[in-house]
């Protein structure tokens, strides 16, 4: 195949896959921009079906006639409420009423004690979904924001939600243009050619389409639930590690065209180079995000096949549409440094690299040392990493309507106000499961939902609604709903009525939502944790057919996320000024730092057991090093910028995830993967493949040289 008729029949289908690849972009690209439809970002319906926060709202369905979601819209005069004040506050309330989505009628409005405040309750009909967000944007257009001294603010559960569906709304647009600028500007960098970064952009684009496609399927089927935040990292997984996987197999075919004088020809040996490496590090993230399915939140067991199906594209994509593409492209793609057929060493474009080895060789057990006890003193910045729940007010990066009008609540009201746990009993335990509901520190007030849907005020009251033989306590906190403290009290007071005999009691709510998903995250991280090491040590015995190898990756793969969580602790603490980190922090840093880190050390050693085979194992440890040396830190800076985009979103979580994987793969390409596994793998030698054949060949000869 070697002649013009074998050259011609290779191009044809080189025309023929590029060709078939745009017809499925063109199909698929729109989805990019419809995932939002299939999204919700609603927390309880996250919880496991077992959290008695989620029996809890399926006993609340029996005691309305909709399910709703409150809107908090609270109004502040610092000088005391006017009688004008008070007329505006009736005029709005008969026209929320009226709006699309609100249930009415709305109850009275609630003063302050001080009188400078009247909160109102608006009932947002759950069955909005999604348009929850168009619903409060119309209460926020009727009440407006206040004149004259009057400040007015839309808060409570439904104007978060409105908040928190504004911010993802982002990910269409500012994210996925922040990322592709990112990606774009960083292959111009990398290649310098006016011509060459079209080809990963484009291929990385195409994975974007082809991976929207399949999760809005798979989300408008109900086979799985997507969220804003599954969303956001979709966007910058498949961009960063579609571009890393571009850029390694660029690179194997820049270094055969050196050798072979066809394109084709030197793509079907990169490609055999490359695609194991590829399809390795490729399967260890899938499989790795895919444990997420043993987690007990629905929100992340979402994640694990939203993620992984973008990986699964990204790999179809690399491994077909990238390499049709380069093929078509032959060497005037890498315009003006294009590669010449002159059998030149692959170490001759790799001068830097070549240095850093001869480094490693001449200190490679300083070198090892050094480096690990840098990271285990980062790694001390763990003191100040500490998990919580965020609170609303910490929850954004900006202040928002929804975080001013909490503040305003918890500055005139018991801050649990419109927001309460909810209890729900037996009838005839009822009065002692209220006796035990105040007797809570931290409980502001208890009253029983009478027939009307609203809560009995203290004192003489009407007769409380009945269903089923239960009762529905409405339990007002003293703090804001969403702060360690009202989860603290939802805690006791889950301990004190439980402790009710007979009553049966069951304790939900939104607090009680937030206390149930820390709760099943702590227990994720016990589960899915080890099983994920376990995969990613399979992957790599099978690929290097060694034990040793992959104990000692893995090991240096945990010593990076320690000294990353460290410096991200510090980061966070004392340059950022967050309050902590999100319960599902650490589980979601491990898993895409973990299957992503362990990526640049397959890449790698994937490489050195190549060379290793030819060379032996400390020459190929050098060898790999410096050939791989560029591109392996060139994919990770690409996947540090891109993850670094989440930042655009003004979400803490999220911006403390990217942070975190930033920072993470920096470490991981520059220190660990440059310094401290090639010291280790040379310092220990052909034992390193134990109980492989390669760990019984002795073939050091020329290693000193190959530096």
């Amino acid at each position: 195949m070697s002649g013009p008729g074998g050259r011609g029949r290779v191009t044809l289908v080189a025309v023929a896959v590029v060709l078939a690849w745009l017809v499925v972009g063109a199909v698929a690209g729109p989805y990019s921009g419809r995932l939002g439809d299939v999204a919700t970002n609603d927390n309880a319906a996250f919880l496991p079906a077992d959290a008695e926060a989620t029996r809890a709202q399926d006993l609340a369905g029996g005691f309305v006639d909709r399910e709703t979601i409150p809107a908090l819209v609270v109004y502040e005069r610092r000088s005391g409420l006017t009688e004008p004040d008070r007329q505006q506050v009736a005029a709005d309330a008969a026209r929320l009423a009226q709006v699309p989505g609100v249930v009415g009628p709305l109850p009275p409005p609630i003063p302050s004690a001080d009188g400078q405040a009247l909160q109102l309750v608006v009932p947002v009909d759950d069955a909005e979904g999604e348009r929850i967000g168009t619903v409060v944007e119309r209460i926020r257009d009727v009440t407006g924001s206040g004149s004259g001294g009057l400040t007015v603010a839309v808060a409570g559960p439904a104007g978060l939600l409105a908040d928190l569906i504004e911010v993802f709304a982002a990910i269409d647009g500012a994210l996925l243009l922040v990322t592709l600028l990112v990606v774009l500007v960083i292959l111009l960098i990398v290649y310098r050619s006016p011509v060459l970064w079209i080809f990963p952009l484009l291929a990385a684009g195409m994975s974007y389409a082809v991976a929207s496609l399949f999760v809005y399927l798979l989300a408008r089927a109900d086979l799985i639930t997507l969220n804003g935040q599954a969303q956001g990292i979709l966007t910058v997984l498949v961009f960063g590690a579609g571009t890393d996987y571009a850029l390694l197999m660029v690179a194997r075919y820049r270094e055969e065209l050196h050798r072979h004088e066809r394109a084709w020809a030197a793509m079907r040996v990169a490609w055999r180079g490359a695609a194991p490496a590829i399809i390795a590090s490729g399967g260890t993230v899938i499989l790795g995000l895919l444990c997420l399915l043993l987690s007990s939140l629905n929100s992340n067991r979402a994640l694990g096949p939203v993620a992984a199906t973008g990986i699964a594209a990204t790999l179809l994509v690399m491994l077909t549409f990238l390499p049709a593409l380069l093929v078509l492209g032959g060497r005037w793609a890498f315009w003006p440094r294009r590669p010449r057929h002159d059998q030149a060493d692959p170490r001759a474009e790799h001068g830097l690299w070549a240095r850093i080895a001869g480094f490693v060789a001449r200190r490679a057990r300083p070198v090892w040392l050094v480096t690990a006890v840098l990271l285990g003193l980062l790694a001390i910045g763990l003191t100040q990493l500490g998990t919580t729940t965020l609170g609303q007010s910490d929850l954004f990066t900006e202040r928002t309507q929804s975080v001013v009008g909490q503040e305003t609540i918890a500055r005139h009201y018991p801050a649990g106000t419109g927001s309460p746990a909810t209890v729900f009993t037996r009838q005839e335990a009822a009065e002692a499961v209220t006796a035990a509901a105040r007797a809570v520190p931290g409980v502001a007030a208890v009253r029983p939902v009478t027939a009307d849907r609203t809560a009995a005020p203290d004192g003489p009251a009407a007769a409380p609604r009945v269903v089923d033989g239960r009762v529905q306590l409405d339990v007002t906190l003293a703090d804001e709903p969403d702060s360690a403290a009202a989860e603290h009290t939802v805690r006791e007071l889950r301990v004190a009525v439980h402790r009710v005999p007979g009553a049966d009691a069951v304790v939900g709510g939104f607090t009680a939502v937030n206390v149930d998903t820390g709760d099943a995250a702590a227990r994720d991280q016990k589960v899915i944790i080890p099983v994920v090491l376990a995969v990613i040590a399979v992957i790599l015995a099978l690929l290097l057919r060694a034990l040793v190898a992959p104990v000692l990756l893995i090991a240096t793969v945990l010593l990076s996320f320690a000294a990353t969580l460290g410096l991200c602790g510090l980061l966070f603490r004392h340059v950022f000024d967050f309050p902590g980190v999100d319960a599902s922090f650490p589980l979601f840093a491990f898993v895409f730092l973990v299957a992503l880190g362990i990526d640049y050390n397959i890449f790698l050693m994937s490489r050195v057991r190549e060379e290793s085979l030819r060379r032996g194992t400390r020459a190929g440890v050098l060898v790999g090093l410096a050939v791989t040396g560029g591109v392996i830190t060139s994919a990770g800076i690409v996947l540090a910028a891109t993850f670094s985009a989440l930042a655009v979103l003004p979400l803490v979580v999220l911006v403390e995830l990217g942070t975190a994987v930033a920072v993470g793969v920096l470490i991981d390409t520059i220190v660990v993967r440059s310094l401290l596994v090639p010291a280790l793998a040379y310092d220990i030698g052909p034992k390193i493949w134990w109980p492989g054949r390669l760990a019984r060949t002795n073939r050091v000869e020329g290693a000193r040289d190959a530096g």
